[in-house]
């Protein structure tokens, strides 16, 4: 039976792990306010050169460029963002499982792994996928350099022709406690007829200056970089979010622990006082 000092030790070691996780709950609180702040900044900048280069596209009856070209997919990309690091919940967990199931559905067809951050890296090794390249420690700060080289390495890609499609799995940052997985296909880049249908957009018809085929050879570069640059930002926001969540619940279950092995001391104690209260009357009545 566990005696009163080592309850007290365990209670001061859940105390010890209690400051710990409300540390880390404000520290992800205050790395979420900028992550927040730059991915919801982001995504009207990402929307509208989205809408640009379909209403580019629509023009051209035939357009012509290496990362339009639409072929049997034998081969597919996936750029899979996850977090650098544990402690954030089902996180991580979440997101790989989504990239199973498109891993599943294309099951059959050459897959190539993108990682992006430490978790999806041992994940992707583990399933003996071949890698086109690797990005650890990029999510912690967001660079645009790095999603440029990542932009970069999917363009150059799909344009030789060694893949014939491009996707992203991440989680994209709804709320503090509900986000949003997304399986994004980034290239070949969908018609505006396609995705007007789909989302019951109207199109825009934009005055251009350029030469539409100009347009199209400075968008599309240019349209990948920030599709890569809002995946990694929004992903970002989500893991903090998801880090703050998860040290708030560990917080409150330290806290209930605690009380809960507080209670059990204090009856373990009464009951030894009223032990030895008991063991001194009865030696009192006998020498009676």
């Amino acid at each position: 039976m566990a005696t009163l000092l080592d309850f007290r030790r365990r209670i001061r070691s859940v105390k010890n792990t209690q400051q710990i996780t409300r540390a880390m709950k404000f520290v992800a609180a205050a790395r979420l306010r900028r992550a927040q702040e730059r991915a919801l900044a982001a995504r009207p900048y990402a929307l509208q050169i989205a809408r640009v280069l379909r209403s580019t596209m629509a023009r051209l009856e035939n357009p012509q460029h290496p990362l339009l070209a639409t072929r049997p997919v034998e081969k597919i990309l996936v750029v899979v963002l996850t977090g650098e690091r544990g402690l954030c919940g089902a996180f991580n967990s979440n997101i790989l499982r989504k990239a199973m199931e498109l891993f599943r559905a294309n099951k059959g067809k050459k897959i190539v792994g993108l990682p992006v951050g430490k978790k999806s890296r041992d994940f992707l090794k583990k399933q003996g996928l071949e890698f086109a390249g690797e990005y650890v420690n990029v999510l912690a700060r967001v660079e645009y350099s790095t999603a440029r080289e990542i932009s970069k390495t999917v363009t150059d890609l799909y344009a030789s022709g060694e893949v014939d499609a491009v996707y992203a799995v991440f989680s994209e940052f709804k709320s503090v406690i509900a986000p949003n997985l997304v399986v994004e296909k980034l290239l070949p880049v969908e018609s505006i007829s396609e995705e007007a249908a789909a989302a019951g957009e109207a199109q825009v018809d934009y005055i251009y200056e350029q030469a539409e085929e100009y347009l199209l050879d400075r968008l599309l570069p240019r349209y990948v970089e920030t599709q890569v640059l809002r995946a990694m930002l929004e992903s970002s926001a989500a893991e903090h979010a998801a880090r703050m969540t998860a040290m708030e619940s560990a917080t409150k279950n330290a806290g209930e622990v605690i009380e809960a092995l507080t209670l059990h001391m204090n009856k373990v104690r009464q009951a030894a006082i009223t032990r030895e209260i008991i063991e001194i009357v009865s030696g009192a009545a006998s020498t009676a």
